[in-house]
């Protein structure tokens, strides 16, 4: 008998190795998932965002677009490591962290957060910061200098978003005052849209502005980063509870769900609009979905994910296709309509919806209205932090490039050969 033990034993060490404890603390499937979860959220940024962005381009700046997102990918990920993690998760101060992490000092392979290697999760939350910072790019596309947002994204991801993060994932105050954030609704979606909001007007409206949107030029590019940023988004909300458990399973499921509904309700609400089905519609009503189901995709069941799916649809479309035409004003690719405006539906949202038989958050069905007030101050705390910091951010990289906008030439020529030398279709060939 206890030769057969023995052999259950190693049977058991060679062919489930993903449920061992390393050293006692490290959880090697949680560690496995976060591993393939970090990579998922990598894939939205350089890829996801930059091919759905630059496909949404005109022709003649599709590759300045592409380069805005990757550039800030670096700038963001840079600063983090250097500083923003400490700032962040460095301790538990109500406004931000301290410095004893500052180029991860004190951090090694043996430190741990929950049940995964510190350094895996500095890793993770790094790709929340330059996604952040890479979609309050689609705001001022076809305007600004590449200099200008070089600068910016440096100092925006220090200045802006590390506060943000801290306030509600790093034992910040919003934290403590209860707001229910699982994946980034108000931290990265609320963040970056009504800074685009603020930097769309401080830049002014491109010469040759209309309301309606020039045509793209490739909706293919478009497409494909529709369903990469889909297919990175299971990293970025399943991934958020940190672990391979059934709190992850749910984000996964609802997070599917919702951009199915998302999808689905665009192209309903189109049609009733303008009696047309556009594929770009789909996508976009998609990556509405996604935006909403963010904040409560760790809190919500089926339900839930169902009703913020549909609502992000109709928010998203009204926003998109109407509010800008309405107003007038120049959000080039809709980053305020489709992730400021729609991140704010889905923090309410969460407010409502959060089911307690999920995970711990309860909202206004299940027997706590208060739930929705704090997550509208969350809102309004952000927004106006996010609005007043992204304008002094903003001044001071316009004063080191002197002015942060493009030459009227050089808006004429098209960013890509006046900033690049590069086209992205070179059709002469």
């Amino acid at each position: 008998m206890q030769h057969l033990k023995r052999l259950y034993s190693l049977l058991f060490l060679v062919f489930c190795p993903f449920v061992i404890l390393a050293n006692g603390e490290i959880n090697q499937g949680d560690t496995a998932w976060m591993l393939m979860a970090t990579a998922l959220v990598i894939l939205m940024t350089p890829a996801g965002l930059a091919l759905f962005y630059g496909g949404l381009t005109r022709s003649r700046s599709v590759l300045n677009t592409i380069g805005m997102s990757y550039v800030a990918f670096c700038a963001a990920n840079i600063v983090w490591a250097v500083v923003g993690y400490s700032l962040v998760f460095g301790g538990n101060g109500s406004i931000l962290g301290t410095l004893k992490h500052i180029m991860l000092h004190g951090i090694d392979v043996n430190s741990v957060t929950g049940s995964i290697p510190t350094l895996l999760f500095v890793a993770f939350q790094g790709t929340f910061a330059a996604i952040t910072v890479a979609i309050v790019s689609g705001s001022i596309i076809e305007r600004i200098k590449f200099s200008t947002w070089i600068y910016f994204a440096f100092l925006w991801t220090l200045v802006v978003y590390c506060p943000v993060a801290h306030w509600v994932w790093g034992g910040g105050f919003l934290s403590h005052h209860g707001e229910l954030d699982f994946a980034g609704g108000t931290v990265i979606h609320i963040n970056a849209g009504v800074a685009g909001l603020v930097l769309l007007f401080l830049l002014g409206k491109r010469r040759d502005f209309v309301a309606e949107k020039a045509k793209p030029s490739s909706l293919k590019l478009t497409i494909l980063g529709s369903a990469l940023l889909w297919f990175g988004w299971f990293g970025f909300n399943a991934g958020s509870g940190l672990a391979a458990n059934g709190i992850a399973a749910n984000a996964f499921l609802v997070t599917n769900l919702a951009a199915c509904f998302g999808g689905m309700s665009w192209l309903i609400i189109e049609w009733i609009d303008s009696k047309k089905h556009s594929i770009i519609g789909i996508a976009s009503g998609v990556v509405a979905g996604l935006v909403g189901i963010t904040p409560a995709a760790g809190y919500v069941d089926v339900t839930g994910a169902a009703a913020i799916g549909l609502g992000s649809g109709i928010v998203g479309y009204i926003c998109v296709v109407k509010l800008k035409n309405w107003i007038r004003y120049d959000d080039t690719l809709d980053a305020f309509g489709l992730h400021g405006m729609v991140g704010i539906f889905g923090a309410i949202a969460t407010g409502i919806f959060a089911n307690p038989a999920v995970n711990s958050g309860t909202g206004l069905l299940y027997g706590n209205p208060s739930q929705v007030w704090t997550q509208f101050f969350a809102v309004l705390v952000i927004s106006a932090y996010s609005a007043i910091a992204t304008f002094v951010v903003y001044k001071i990289c316009a004063f080191l490039t002197k002015g942060g906008r493009v030459s009227e030439r050089q808006e004429d020529l098209g960013m890509d050969e006046a900033l690049h030398g590069e086209k992205a279709f070179d059709l002469n060939d």
